[in-house]
């Protein structure tokens, strides 16, 4: 960048047009432009970005008033990045710069797998301002709808990181994500959606909520072989298993087994936008441990943790807190409560979020009487840690 400072570039661009005429293009007072020529007034980004298209700057007024000369050089640097992306965007877009982001979106789909929620946070807010730089432009209608599907996903990505750290931002992002994949007309996405908010209501104890949010994402999918009918079911199954309806959990596995059965391997592959066998066997242990069934529990949490990577943090910890929820269920509540506390402190601390804290309360709840115990004491120490922390 050179030294040349907002006010000083602004008079260049104008050339001859009158101080009248520019403020007409910018839509602003013409006494405003006159000071920001003699450096007596510094610009809003508003108004950097309407006398840049006005004066067709090229993106040189914009980056100026993010980032004038005395900026840090990090600084300059970030506004000349942005004032990069700013006129890519402003092109047309190639396949390939779409396939890029549909290829981005999946990886931040599979990083959900083992990435801790805090740090993934940061990377999707830093995708979501660049894709929504990139729609805020005209596309041709295949592009924009591809684009779409791509905002919605990563909005359910959002949503679904902001509900594993407990945070009551997740409810509008699902709301968001729901409109923008009705934009985009796709009903896979749209599945997908309802299933994994369905989630939200179900760690809300909104059973009945849940339950009709699952059953939705298994009617929007209207027989096609995807992912939201195979997440759904065995979430709707886990909540009549806590109303305590058998036939209704027997009824719901099945349909979740088949719709898993339909997906091609793509579908099946680690990641948030996939669902696999080593998930169905989580859920449907479980449901079972919801119902009291600590035998048929037992035997999926075994299948689950065999079929699970370990690099699985979230999941493999659910399943722990899940057999320390039979261990209460059968009558033993210091195996119950040594079980819960070992599955939290195995965990790295980044991973401690919490939803996992939430489920071993649940465990703790149970067996009341293991606080007069060594194993008790212990659980309640470790709940006592801030999630995050041990």
């Amino acid at each position: 960048m050179s030294d040349e400072t907002f006010g000083q570039a602004l008079r260049r661009l104008r050339g001859t047009r009158s101080l009248r005429d520019v403020a007409h293009l910018a839509s602003c007072g013409k006494s405003y432009v006159s000071d920001l020529e003699h450096e007596r007034r510094q610009p809003t980004a508003a108004i950097a970005a309407a006398l840049d298209d006005a004066l067709g700057g090229g993106g040189e007024l914009k980056m100026l008033a993010e980032a004038p000369p005395t900026a840090p050089l990090t600084a300059q640097a970030a506004a000349l990045q942005s004032g990069l992306l700013d006129a890519i965007a402003a092109g047309p877009m190639t396949d390939a710069s779409v396939e890029d982001w549909e290829w981005t979106v999946a990886r931040q789909g599979r990083a959900t797998r083992y990435r801790a929620e805090h740090d993934q946070l940061g990377e999707l807010v830093g995708e979501f301002s660049d894709l929504q730089r990139v729609l805020a432009r005209r596309h041709p209608a295949p592009v924009r709808r591809r684009l779409l599907v791509a905002a919605a996903g990563l909005s359910g990505l959002m949503a679904l990181t902001l509900l594993k750290l407990g945070d009551d931002g997740a409810r509008s992002w699902w709301r968001t994500a729901r409109t923008v994949a009705a934009a985009a007309e796709d009903r896979t996405i749209m599945s997908w959606l309802y299933a994994q908010e369905a989630y939200q209501l179900y760690y809300s104890h909104d059973l009945h909520g849940a339950i009709e949010l699952a059953v939705r994402a298994q009617h929007l999918a209207g027989g096609l072989p995807c992912v939201g009918p195979a997440l759904a079911a065995p979430l709707e199954a886990r909540s009549h298993a806590r109303l305590g309806r058998e036939d209704d959990v027997t009824s719901a596995l099945s349909r979740g087994q088949t719709a898993l059965s339909r997906l091609d391997e793509t579908d099946r592959a680690p990641s948030a936008f996939g669902y696999s066998e080593s998930q169905l066997r989580f859920h449907s242990g479980n449901a079972w441990t919801h119902l009291g069934r600590t035998v048929a529990a037992r035997e999926q949490h075994a299948q689950a943790l065999a079929l699970y990577p370990v690099d699985d943090h979230t999941d493999r910890a659910l399943i722990g807190l899940d057999q320390a929820m039979c261990e209460a269920l059968d009558g033993d509540a210091a195996a119950a409560a040594q079980q819960a506390a070992d599955t939290v402190l195995a965990l790295p601390e980044e991973h401690r979020s919490p939803l996992i804290i939430y489920r071993a309360q649940d465990v703790a709840a149970r067996v009341p009487e293991a606080r007069s115990l060594p194993e008790g004491r212990v659980l309640r120490d470790v709940l006592a840690l801030p999630a995050g922390e041990g």
